[in-house]
């Protein structure tokens, strides 16, 4: 990969109505927008009965209804948005795909593998490694099974020493020698931030600062490393054995997909549940914020970001905290550009080593997946750790050109087109130790709780925790005839 580079420098969406009103969801695996039934009340009486209502149609969610299909279990899924997908979420704007925030899909995840059809989802691959920037110049940093002759090019460069590329081959030996469950339970070691886990396996600092910080921080949105090593090895082992990828539709391919395999009538889009009602019997109520009630016979599964837990269940039911463990949070700017105006045609990721700007790492998506733009366009995707509250959208746009063009020709920069930012307040949970990855889901009598902040801040581990909600469900019901 050549790159010229210039001398080294020292979100409008939908608005929901006041009273939104439920719809049910037809979507089709390659369709870019949902086509909709007309609005429909649950009922004409405002009322409704189901087996089991699912609140939220993301991740989690979707895989949770999924496992209640499977089992012939009656099931309604409440989303309060206008689509499936929770933060997995794919807008089209003048033609190019622009994923909700960097997101990229790990082909080793293992539920994903069991509910996933990975052909359908035609997944693009990224280059197996990244670009690194540091000291005006980029250096690459290369997996040494898929891109051997580039990883013994860059043994010598300066990001890290050979012993730290040693070390993280001896990494990689040590992740796929245990089981999942046993990474991410922390039974084989002690639990410890990425950051002291890096240094305790001997990689130095200028390894750590250079590629560690800004690749996982990017992954974790967290720059100081601070995510619980379990996380960090259950990743690490996910990368040795998969591609980093995107889907050729949007990486709203994927809750699309699993919403396609469900009954087309059992997916409700603008319905925002407010408050749920507990009757001590097991058959909490749902209300509505369109006044709609809908009432369980066998459970409600809570599929919803931890902060949206303790609005709906206002006190009723404890859980765990939020306020001590802020969540994890983003920016993602979009460039569209002429394809003669981006510096690489290669689908590599690139990542800021120098330690300096706002920058994390960005990539071109159109160089992975062309689908992500018309023809004879490019589109860059640039990514940064925290939320900028206080620069204005203006502001930190010319930031980042200004930066990078300092990466790359100023020229280059400069002629790129600003599409959207996005903000993501919560873009993940922060999983910094102690961490209980295994929790149970279950939170009282006919309710139950999934969400990737119930097990790893992953898409798997949202699918995960889908799944594990129902089989605590069905644990209670096999209980219950006994």
């Amino acid at each position: 990969m050549t790159l010229s580079l210039s001398p080294p420098s020292s979100v409008p969406f939908l608005s929901p109505h006041k009273h939104p009103l439920p719809f049910r969801l037809k979507t089709h695996a390659v369709a870019l927008q949902t086509s909709l039934d007309p609005p429909v009340s649950l009922t004409s009486s405002n009322s409704k009965k189901t087996g089991v209502i699912v609140i939220g149609a993301g991740l989690a969610g979707l895989a949770a209804a999924k496992r209640l299909h499977s089992e012939n279990i009656p099931f309604l899924l409440l989303e309060a948005s206008d689509d499936v997908g929770g933060r997995v979420r794919t807008d089209l704007v003048d033609g190019f795909l622009l994923d909700r925030g960097f997101q990229i899909f790990i082909t080793a995840y293992p539920e994903a593998q069991r509910l996933l059809n990975y052909e359908a989802l035609n997944l693009r691959k990224f280059y197996s490694g990244a670009l690194v920037y540091f000291d005006g110049k980029f250096y690459t940093v290369a997996d040494p099974i898929r891109h051997f002759s580039d990883s013994i090019k860059s043994l010598s460069n300066p990001i890290g020493s050979v012993l730290d590329k040693l070390l993280i081959g001896l990494t990689r030996i040590q992740v796929l020698g245990k089981s999942d469950e046993e990474i991410l339970s922390g039974r084989e070691s002690n639990e410890v931030p990425t950051l002291e886990f890096l240094k305790q396996s001997g990689f130095s600092d200028s390894i750590i600062d250079r590629f560690f910080r800004p690749f996982f921080g990017g992954i974790f949105f967290d720059k100081e490393l601070q995510t619980t090593s379990k996380l960090f090895n259950f990743i690490f082992k996910c990368l040795a054995l998969g591609d980093n990828t995107l889907p050729a539709t949007g990486i709203s391919a994927i809750p699309k997909q699993l919403a396609d395999n469900l009954p087309s009538d059992s997916i409700f889009l603008n319905s925002k549940v407010v408050s749920i009602n507990f009757n001590g019997l097991g058959s909490p109520e749902v209300f509505l914020e369109n006044g709609d009630t809908v009432k369980s016979e066998l459970g409600v599964i809570l599929a919803v970001e931890q902060p949206e837990v303790r609005k709906i269940l206002a006190g009723k039911v404890a859980v765990e905290p939020v306020e001590a463990k802020p969540a994890r949070s983003t920016v993602c700017l979009y460039f569209s550009a002429d394809p003669d105006k981006i510096p690489v045609k290669d689908p590599v990721l690139f990542l800021n080593g120098s330690g300096r700007g706002i920058v994390n790492n960005m990539f071109f998506a159109t160089n992975v997946a062309e689908t992500y733009g018309p023809p004879n366009k490019a589109l860059a995707s640039v990514s940064l750790i925290g939320l900028f509250e206080d620069v204005s959208d203006d502001d930190l746009t010319g930031r980042v050109v200004q930066e990078l063009s300092g990466w790359f020709k100023e020229s280059m920069v400069k002629s790129w087109k600003h599409l959207r930012t996005y903000r993501i307040r919560y873009a993940q949970p922060d999983q910094s130790p102690p961490t209980n990855l295994m929790k149970n889901p279950r939170l009282g009598p006919g309710l139950y709780m999934c969400g990737d902040h119930q097990t790893s801040a992953t898409f798997d581990g949202a699918l995960v925790s889908g799944r594990k909600a129902v089989e605590a469900l069905l644990r209670d019901m096999a209980l219950s005839k006994v």
